[in-house]
């Protein structure tokens, strides 16, 4: 059995998006919510918007950039795992929308001409 790593714990959010968001940006292996596209998951609120969240009555879709190394299958299910109170017998839809390289590692030479 594995253990889940929350590296920190949520702020008093205002919101269940701005519960969701805090809870999944402290899993280990999440590096940011979204990830980019036109169609991620956004939880519109008056004033501003959370990225990378929405909740329905239905189910809970987050949208994540992972951190390279870690599988993202496990991170997913971190999250999923994180979220079980949160989601209140929601289903949470975990997308990969990116996976963010090494700091150190050197973007590939261009070919030559």
């Amino acid at each position: 059995m594995s253990s889940i790593v929350v590296t920190r714990m949520p702020d008093a959010p205002g919101t269940e998006a701005d519960l969701l968001a805090a809870t999944v940006q402290g899993v280990l292996g999440v590096v940011t919510l979204g990830g980019g596209g036109l169609l991620q998951p956004t939880t519109y609120l008056p004033g501003r918007r959370v990225l990378g969240v929405r909740a329905s009555a239905e189910r809970v879709e987050v949208a994540i950039t992972v951190a390279f190394g870690i599988p993202a299958s496990v991170v997913a299910d971190r999250i999923r795992v994180a979220l079980a109170v949160a989601a209140r017998g929601r289903p949470v839809d975990v997308h990969i929308a990116d996976v963010q390289a090494p700091a150190n590692e050197a973007a590939p030479a261009s070919a030559p001409r």
